[in-house]
Order: C-alpha cells, then sequence, then structure tokens
C-alpha cells in the first residue's frame, strides 16, 4: 500500500544559499533595525574622534557597530560582555548588528569603560528625539528612587569599629609572622634552594598584608568622609549654638552637639566596591550592597526625562539635582508638576520648585493602604498655616488626591519594566561615576524601547 503521509522536506546536508543582505534574516520593524537607524543618525564625535589612525597597527571595531550591540544588549537585558560575545555567534539579531564580526568580551569590555561617559552623554540624544516624536510633554513629572544592587557582596563590607580592632588584631600578627620569617631565614637559608633569596613572604604574611592595606584604605576613607561631613556640619552647630546664646527667653532643651568629625563605629564601607552603601531592598525588606538610583518620568509616554545615582538611603537630598539634571537635558525648560512620594518630602524641596514655578505635589507622610484618605478640607487657609500643612491640605482636595494617584502609574512601571521585564537587578561596574553612567545607559535604552514601541521611526523622529 502506497504511504501517503507527507512531510516538509528535511534534510541537515542541503546547503543553503543564504541572502546577501543580512538585515533579510530578520523582519520588518525588528528593533534590531530600529537600534541601527536610530545610532546612525546620533552624533558619536566623542567616541569616534578617540581613535588614531595613524599608529598602525590592526584596525579597530566601528565605534558605530559597537555602540549599536551594546545597546541593544542592555535593551533585551543582556549587559554582559561574555554573553554578548557569544550571542553574535549565537544569535541572529546579534549576528546581524555585528554584520557578522564578532569582538571578544575583552574588547567589548574595554569599548564600554573606555567610552562610558560618551555613551552616557547618549541619553540626552535619544530623550530629545523622544520629545521631537511627540513623546515628551513635560506636564506632569513624576520622581521615584529605587535600589539597585551594585556589583559587591554585602559580606565584604566592615564597620569602622571592626576595622580598629580587625586592623590592631592584623598588625600584630603581622609582626609575629616578619620575627618568626626573619628566625626561619637565618637558621635555614640553604632550603630555600640555590636561586632563592631566602627572603621571600611566606603565603600566609601575604594574606595578612593585603588585608591590612584594604582595611587602612577603607579607614583612610571613611575618616575622610567622616570630615567633609563634620565641615558642613560645623556651620549648623555654630548657628544653633548662636541662636541659643543670644535668645532672650529662657527654655529648656539640650544644647547643639559640636561634630567631632570621627566616623561612626556603626560606619561601614565595602571592600569590593568602596563608593555602595548597605540598603534596604523594599521589594524584599532584606539589606544589601546597593546604590540609589533616582528617575523623573514624563507622563505622557513614561519616558525617562532626567537620571541620578547616589549612595544616600533617603531621598530628600534628590529633589534639586535631578531637577538640575532635568533642565539641563530639557534645555532650560520644566514642568508644570512634579509629584513625589513622602520620601522627598522637606520644607525646602517644595520652597524650592514653587521658586521655579513647578506646582508640587508631594507627600507629607506614609499612609496605610488599608486607610481611607482624610476627608477634603473646607474653608480657607488659615493664615498661620505651616509648608507642611498647606501641603497637606493641597492634597486632600479633589485636584490634590487625583493628581498624586498618577504618580503609581507614571513612575512604578519604570522601574518594573526595567527590574522585571529586562532584569536589571544589579550594576555590572563598580563605582559611582560608572555605576551613574551604566544608570544612564539603562535609562537611554528604556527610552529607546518607548521610541520604538511608539511606532515612531528614526527618521521621523
Amino acid at each position: 500500500m502506497k504511504d501517503k503521509r507527507r512531510f516538509r522536506r528535511y534534510d541537515p546536508d542541503q546547503l543553503l544559499l543564504l541572502p546577501p543582505d543580512m538585515r533579510a534574516w530578520l523582519p520588518e520593524g525588528h528593533l534590531v533595525h530600529f537600534i541601527g537607524d536610530v545610532v546612525d543618525g546620533l552624533d558619536l564625535c566623542e567616541v569616534e574622534g578617540c581613535y588614531d589612525h595613524c599608529r598602525g597597527g590592526q584596525p579597530a571595531y566601528h565605534p558605530r557597530m559597537m555602540v549599536k550591540l551594546l545597546l541593544y544588549a542592555y535593551c533585551v537585558g543582556v549587559p554582559s560582555s561574555r554573553k554578548i560575545e557569544r550571542y553574535t555567534y549565537e544569535s541572529v539579531p546579534f549576528r546581524v548588528l555585528a554584520v557578522d564580526q564578532h569582538p571578544d568580551h575583552s574588547t567589548i569590555a574595554e569599548f564600554r569603560r573606555r567610552h562610558l561617559k560618551a555613551l552616557s552623554g547618549l541619553f540626552v540624544q535619544v530623550l530629545r528625539l523622544c520629545r521631537k516624536a511627540g513623546l515628551v510633554k513635560l506636564g506632569q513629572v513624576a520622581l521615584d528612587g529605587t535600589k539597585v544592587r551594585a556589583n559587591a557582596s554585602k559580606h565584604k563590607a566592615m564597620s569602622y569599629g571592626r576595622m580598629e580592632k580587625e586592623a590592631a588584631e592584623l598588625e600584630a600578627e603581622v609582626a609575629c609572622l616578619l620575627a618568626e620569617a626573619e628566625r626561619v631565614d637565618a637558621e635555614e637559608d640553604g632550603l630555600y634552594g640555590k636561586n632563592k633569596r631566602g627572603d621571600e613572604l611566606p603565603g600566609e604574611l601575604q594574606r595578612r598584608q593585603s588585608r591590612l592595606r584594604k582595611i587602612k584604605e577603607a579607614k583612610e576613607a571613611l575618616e575622610e568622609e567622616a570630615k567633609a561631613k563634620a565641615k558642613e556640619e560645623q556651620k549648623v552647630y555654630e548657628a544653633k549654638r548662636e541662636a541659643r546664646e543670644n535668645r532672650t527667653e529662657r527654655r529648656g532643651g539640650r544644647p547643639p552637639v559640636e561634630p567631632s568629625g570621627k566616623p561612626d563605629p556603626k560606619a561601614q564601607s565595602n571592600f569590593t566596591d568602596p563608593d555602595s552603601r548597605i540598603m534596604v531592598d523594599n521589594a524584599t525588606k532584606s539589606f544589601q550592597q546597593s546604590y540609589n538610583c533616582q528617575a523623573a518620568v514624563d507622563e505622557a509616554e513614561q519616558v525617562i526625562v532626567a537620571t541620578n545615582v547616589t549612595q544616600q538611603t533617603n531621598d530628600k537630598r534628590q529633589v534639586e539635582p535631578v531637577l538640575e539634571a532635568l533642565k539641563e537635558n530639557m534645555e532650560g525648560e520644566v514642568p508644570e508638576v512634579v509629584i513625589a512620594d513622602a520620601g522627598y518630602y522637606s520644607r525646602g524641596n517644595v520652597g524650592m520648585l514653587e521658586d521655579e514655578g513647578i506646582d508640587a505635589y508631594i507627600a507629607t507622610g506614609k499612609r496605610k493602604h488599608s486607610k481611607s484618605p482624610p476627608p477634603s478640607a473646607r474653608g480657607r487657609i488659615p493664615s498661620g498655616a505651616t509648608v507642611k500643612e498647606r501641603m497637606e491640605r493641597k492634597l486632600r482636595t479633589l485636584k490634590g488626591r487625583c493628581t498624586y494617584a498618577k504618580r503609581k502609574h507614571i513612575v512604578e512601571p519604570v522601574f518594573g519594566q526595567i527590574k522585571e521585564v529586562r532584569g536589571f537587578r544589579r550594576f555590572s561596574l563598580r563605582g559611582l561615576p560608572r555605576v551613574g553612567a551604566e544608570w544612564d545607559l539603562i535609562c537611554l535604552t528604556h527610552n529607546l524601547l518607548k521610541l520604538f514601541r511608539s511606532g515612531k521611526t528614526a527618521q521621523m523622529a
């Protein structure tokens, strides 16, 4: 009986003639085509100007190809240089972007390190593309922060008090080991062999000296930080002391304490990334070695219009630097409304935003989700109301409640898209300047994805 079963042809040994244009390997409208068009339109003079073509040697990979690879990698959640190298062989989109070239991971990592500042500077160019495409309105902007883990373990951190104790113990151990080494060298010099000097340090001594050196460096960094902080606090102390001495009425209370300039015994430093700090991860409520990453997000299409990274766990001091970055990015223009949670509230922040002509909606305190909001205040605002009371009253109005409620769906989904969808929960680089530049790369590619999904082409933008 004739077999009537039919299948598509399957011949693993069949040689195929692939299309000469590698871009035809991907469908129209693919993110790779969009990234290629956008990068071709960006000003990369700062990157390309670093190369000297008169020194001979093998030519470098084209900077535009390397920028396209990095931006696409961050868009799809692959910041690892080793994975990027592997994907230029295994992944069609990466292979198309690289035009079948395969830079190794050390070349990719060195390119990112060398041009990190220039790459982070592309954030402004992409932001202005988004604005040109109509994705940024600067009507209402929400400000928020998220903790992103540093490229360091919290177990590599040590408190200042522990450093003092550990340094004393290590110095005593090193002294004992040196004395023992000298005694053994004098007695058993012949055991070291003909080609040995006989004064090589034992491995145990080298490890202790290395650890002692790291501890001393961390101690010095904490002491310098404490001195700088004490210098700032000294002015506040002197003002408080002068006010206390000049007051006429007699009141109680403790006198102000003069800053000592010595680090708090509980102040910690990390040996792997000294710039990172122990912070509470709000999602897991656990302590992690992290950075506090800030983002100002425009309401229209959730485009990030300003960024900042800080070592401070508290958000109160972040309003001014983020606003200054926003003004610089948007050529002096400011949003009409700024919305922020209770972590940003201070009398100074409210006054600063009002001086800029911005309508501020900043929560003055935390409220449980299960607790219903207080009723709207009626009547005129009392003439003697404080800044905090005025803000509380403003947020209790119908307009205030509706405006502040927008914060959740303006800024919080952005962090969800970065952390959950793209899987970015830990920095690849170390040190505050490099981490800040990498955060700009993350936010830049977030905006690129917004522009891509809006349906606007690079030429239209």
